[in-house]
C-alpha cells in the first residue's frame, strides 16, 4: 500500500507522478518528463523518459548539479566563438594549461590550425552546450575513413578537450562529450639510431661549417628547437659544458625549453668539443647564435637538412634527421654505461622513468641484472 502511494500523482496545476515530473502518453505507452530549473540560466530544462526511474534518476542528478552551481543548460555559445575566446586567452595567457602554466605559442598556433581546418569546418556552428560525444565521434571516425593519420586525428581533438575541461572546471557544464572517445592508436615510428662509427662518418661528410651543429646533434642530444637557439655564451670550453637556457621554434620565436628539466648542462665530450673548437675558427664569431648563419641569424633547418642529404647521398650515407642523432646520443650513453639518472639530466627529460620508457629496450644487461639481484634476495630470505 505504501509503496503504491509513493506512485500516486500529486497535483500542481496539472497531474505529476512525482516532483517534477509529468506522464505523457503517447502511442506506444505511457513516458516521463522530468523537468529542473536552472537557476544560472534562468529557465526549466526538460527531457523525456521511457520510464519513471529513469526521469526521478536524471532529475535527481540535475538537481544536485545546480546545487553545486553547475550550468544545467549549458552555454549557448557557438564553438566557433567559445574556440575564438579560448584562442585569445591562451595568447594573452589568462587562460592556462592544466599545470597552471603559460601555453606555448606554438601550441596555440597548432591549436588554432586543428579547429580551423577540421573541427570548425563541421561543428563551429553549433551551440557548445549541445554537441555531444556522438558528434565528435563521428568527426573523429570520418576523418579516419578520409585517411587521416592517428596523430592527427588526436591532435585535432585536444583544442576541444582543452575547451571543455575549462567549461567543467569553471560549472558551465556537468558532462564532457570528449570523455571515452574510441580514437585511433598512434603507432610509434621506429626511430633511427647511428652506431658510432656511423655518426662519424655522417658529420664528417657534411660541409665544415655544418660539422659542429651534427655533432652537437649526435654527441649532445640537443633538440632542434635547442641548437637553433644555442648562443656562444651558452658554451663554456673551460668547464666543458653547454648550458641548455632556450629553445626556438620554426617561426624564430624563442622561449624556455620544452620542460623544466630541459634547461640543464651537457658535457662537451672530446669529439664535440674539437668540432666546437674548429666551428669558431672557421666561424671567427665569439658571441651570438653558435650555429647561425650569422651571429643574429639563427639558422634554418630546412636548408641544413637539405645540405646534408645532398652531402650523404654523394657519400652513399643513409640520412638521419636532428632529432634522431638525438636518440643516437642516448644510446651512446647508454652503451658507454652513464647511469639513468645522469642520462635523464643530460637529455633534459622531466622524469627518469620517461628516459627507461623511451631507451629502457636499448640498456644492456637489464635481464642478468635482475636474476642476480633476485637469486641474492631469495638466498637471504632463505638463510634467515
Amino acid at each position: 500500500m505504501g509503496a503504491a502511494a509513493s506512485e500516486c500523482p500529486k497535483t500542481y496545476g496539472r497531474a505529476l507522478v512525482a516532483e517534477g515530473i509529468e506522464p505523457r502518453q503517447t502511442a506506444t505507452g505511457t513516458s516521463y518528463k522530468a523537468r529542473v530549473y536552472d537557476a544560472r540560466a534562468g529557465k526549466r530544462v526538460s527531457k523525456t523518459f521511457a520510464t519513471l526511474a529513469e526521469a526521478r534518476r536524471w532529475r535527481a542528478a540535475k538537481l544536485d548539479e545546480a546545487a553545486r552551481g553547475i550550468g544545467i543548460v549549458g552555454p549557448a555559445d557557438r564553438l566557433r566563438d567559445v574556440a575564438e575566446k579560448f584562442l585569445a586567452g591562451a595568447r594573452a595567457g589568462t587562460v592556462r594549461t592544466r599545470a597552471g602554466t603559460h601555453f606555448r605559442p606554438s601550441v596555440v598556433r597548432e591549436y588554432e590550425r586543428s579547429l580551423r581546418l577540421h573541427v570548425l569546418p563541421d561543428l563551429g556552428g553549433a551551440p557548445i552546450g549541445r554537441i555531444q560525444r556522438r558528434d565528435l565521434q563521428r568527426l573523429a571516425d570520418e576523418m579516419l575513413g578520409a585517411g587521416a593519420d592517428a596523430s592527427t586525428i588526436r591532435n585535432a581533438l585536444k583544442p576541444v578537450q582543452a575547451i571543455y575541461r575549462r567549461l567543467i572546471q569553471d560549472g558551465d557544464l556537468s558532462l564532457n562529450p570528449c570523455a571515452e572517445l574510441r580514437l585511433p592508436a598512434a603507432r610509434g615510428r621506429r626511430e633511427r639510431i647511428a652506431t658510432p662509427e656511423e655518426a662519424r662518418a655522417l658529420v664528417a661528410a657534411t660541409r665544415p661549417g655544418h660539422r659542429a651543429l651534427w655533432g652537437c646533434a649526435f654527441y649532445a642530444g640537443l633538440r632542434r628547437g635547442e641548437l637553433r637557439a644555442l648562443r656562444w655564451e651558452h658554451v663554456d670550453f673551460a668547464r666543458g659544458l653547454i648550458r641548455v637556457e632556450s629553445s626556438m621554434n620554426s617561426y624564430g620565436e624563442l622561449s624556455d625549453p620544452k620542460s623544466r628539466a630541459g634547461r640543464r648542462a651537457v658535457p662537451i665530450v672530446a669529439a664535440l668539443g674539437e668540432l666546437l673548437a674548429d666551428h669558431r675558427v672557421l666561424t671567427n664569431h665569439v658571441d651570438g647564435y653558435v650555429f647561425g648563419s650569422s651571429p643574429q641569424t639563427p639558422f634554418t633547418p630546412s636548408n641544413i637538412r637539405r645540405s646534408a642529404n645532398t652531402a650523404w647521398g654523394h657519400a652513399d650515407l643513409k640520412p638521419i634527421g636532428l632529432h634522431e642523432c638525438r636518440h643516437t646520443f642516448a644510446s651512446i650513453l647508454i652503451a658507454a654505461g652513464v647511469n639513468a639518472r645522469a642520462i635523464t639530466a643530460y637529455m633534459g627529460h622531466a622524469s627518469i622513468q620517461i628516459t627507461f620508457d623511451l631507451y629502457g629496450h636499448l640498456m644492456p644487461g637489464n635481464e642478468r641484472e635482475a636474476v642476480t639481484l633476485i637469486d641474492a634476495f631469495l638466498a637471504r630470505d632463505a638463510t634467515a
